[in-house]
């Protein structure tokens, strides 16, 4: 089990990345939690296998169809035993 946290830059609020986000880690069956920021970022924690989290952060460098990701921080973080993911 791994966790990793993230600040995702660039043209991701107001694009549906939080709900696409969502969706994405339900389906691989990543736990977790996604927010926007007061500053237009968006912050994410990811907790899975760590072959797994690895694709969806590649995956969170495309996003949806209207996202444009700039950069994203990683962080790596102890696991806080979170199950499902959830939109803040």
């Amino acid at each position: 089990m791994t966790a990793i946290h993230l600040i995702i830059h660039g043209r991701v609020q107001a694009v549906f990345y939080r709900d696409w986000m969502v969706s994405t880690a339900r389906g691989l069956g990543i736990a977790g939690w996604v927010r926007n920021l007061p500053d237009d970022t968006v912050e994410a924690h990811l907790e899975g296998e760590p072959e797994t989290v690895r694709a969806m952060i590649e995956a969170m460098h495309e996003g949806p169809s209207r996202a444009q990701v700039q950069r994203i921080e990683e962080r790596k973080v102890p696991p806080e035993g979170l199950h499902g993911f959830a939109r803040r």
